[in-house]
């Protein structure tokens, strides 16, 4: 028997050897020390207790002020470093996120790492023609079922605007259905007016089968922008945040400063303020309902500011993301950043590098959700469901790395090293490696690992065609039939539903 030292029955990424593949803790890269995050946090403590905010509601500034909030003389609302804490400390640090069924559940915090779409984009790349045309409902219900078959996605916030739909109400209204009837997974939506947040419920109500069934499941969630950088309240935002949060959804509330425009031109500047502004949001929840669930978003965006346009995959946006969700790890909140946003107009090169390393940092950095990660271009200004299945079979390959190595005894086995050397010659035929080859390898479902020869004998495929094909296969298969025929005639002859059945 050769010796072996003794290893902790620990890997690197914080698992237990064994646990399930489909958990990836994310964290191990951390942008800032401990000086650093120190010295950003304080500098967000600072900003709230002696520049303040403006633009709160009155109603909610009452009840700021009676938690402790003061006014400066010329009018800007101040939280003591006390009153941030106290809520700090009601806020729960991991929260549910329910899918329509229950197999689709996220469990959000811990740096559990878990990627999605987001944003609203407005229009999409047409694949045949390679043309840029306006999105519409149909678009919204493409991209979310290709959301559904991707396995790498576990989430689905709106990523285009149905702009054949010019009514408010009923945009969000088909909004919000389309994304319930495409997929089971966990959805997000926002709302053009406060009034729209009760009838959405009401119909998610009818969806789930019974009245209040969607405050035990709330498998939507609020995506509401509740300041308008530098340190201003979206006083609608704010009004939306109160009718979702006693309605039962969970909020995901957005800080997303533009470095250099609408937040310091310095990263860390603008980390401070925008980790600022998240607390702000905080304290408003925790006003409304102290302890009710609450998801952070802290988008750090970056300026080229050669131009001011935004730039969705800059290097400076990938360190900034990750950095992000590193802060809010820090203190405790549930937390989502941005990564994916390439600025190329086509599925490229460039889009892949941008695409590759935004994700990946945001990973790797502990982003319990990664928005706008999948399925965009143009600097989100369009959506492309090939893109979308390509972007799966990469976010995939990200997945892997961040669930990390396992070190262990049975993954550092000296007998067996003995043993091949002095016999076969080689691992192939090893019981560990067929045990291993799914549960330690993650296989792409597009991406080409034939031989030169091979791939051109079989057609000369790039991945473009392998995801058109591979979009048109979703598209041609049977929807989700998660949601109950009674239900969805109900819901239709409630409200003004425009997708065709």
């Amino acid at each position: 028997m050769v010796r072996r030292t003794r290893i902790q029955e620990t890997s690197e990424t914080g698992l237990k050897p064994g646990a399930p593949p489909s958990i990836q803790i994310g964290g191990a890269l951390k942008p800032l020390s401990s000086l650093e995050l120190a010295a950003i946090e304080a500098q967000a403590y600072d900003i709230l207790s002696t520049v303040g905010m403006v633009g709160l509601p009155a109603e909610a500034t009452e009840r700021a002020l009676a938690a402790g909030a003061w006014h400066r003389p010329d009018g800007r609302l101040c939280f003591s470093n006390e009153m941030i804490r106290n809520a700090l400390s009601r806020a729960p640090r991991r929260i549910t996120l329910p899918g329509f069924t229950a197999d689709r559940d996220l469990q959000v915090g811990g740096s559990r790492v878990h990627i999605g779409t987001g944003g609203a984009a407005v229009q999409t790349l047409d694949a045949k023609t390679s043309a840029y045309k306006d999105s519409s409902l149909s678009d919204l219900y493409d991209l979310m079922r290709v959301l559904d078959a991707s396995p790498n996605i576990h989430y689905g916030v709106r990523p285009v605007v149905a702009r054949d739909l010019t009514d408010p109400f009923e945009l969000d209204i088909n909004t919000a259905f389309t994304c319930l009837k495409a997929t089971s997974k966990p959805i997000g939506i926002s709302f053009c007016e406060p009034d729209h947040v009760d009838p959405i419920v009401e119909m998610f109500d009818i969806a789930l089968g019974h009245k209040h069934a969607f405050r035990e499941r709330p498998f939507c969630m609020a995506v509401i922008v509740h300041v308008v950088p530098p340190l201003t309240y979206s006083a609608e935002g704010i009004l939306m945040l109160e009718k979702a949060v006693k309605s039962g959804m969970i909020p995901q509330i957005c800080s997303a400063g533009q470095a250099g425009a609408t937040s310091p031109v310095t990263l860390a500047g603008a980390l401070a303020q925008g980790l600022a502004e998240s607390l702000a949001g905080l304290v408003v929840v925790d006003g409304i309902q102290a302890g009710s669930p609450c998801i952070y978003a802290l988008m750090p965006f970056i300026s080229d500011l050669r131009t001011g346009a935004m730039s969705g995959g800059s290097g400076e946006a990938a360190i900034a993301n990750a950095a992000a969700a590193q802060l809010l790890a820090h203190i405790g909140l549930p937390s989502t950043v941005s990564a994916g946003m390439t600025d190329s107009k086509m599925v490229d090169a460039q889009a892949g590098y941008e695409k590759g390393y935004t994700v990946a940092l945001a990973g790797h950095g502990g982003a319990d959700m990664i928005n706008l990660s999948v399925g965009m271009l143009g600097s989100i200004m369009v959506a492309s469901p090939e893109a979308m299945v390509i972007d799966d079979d990469m976010c995939g390959a990200i997945l892997r790395s961040i669930r990390g190595i396992e070190v262990s005894v049975a993954t550092l086995d000296l007998d067996a090293v003995e043993r091949v050397v002095t016999q076969d010659g080689h691992y192939l035929g090893e019981i560990e490696t067929l045990k291993r080859m799914k549960s330690d390898y993650h296989y792409p479902a597009l991406a080409d690992r034939q031989s030169v020869d091979d791939w051109v004998a079989a057609g000369r495929l790039s991945i473009w065609d392998q995801a058109r094909a591979r979009v048109a296969e979703i598209l041609a298969a049977e929807p989700s039939a998660h949601l109950d025929a009674e239900a969805e005639a109900r819901i239709r002859a409630s409200y003004p539903i425009h997708l065709q059945p």
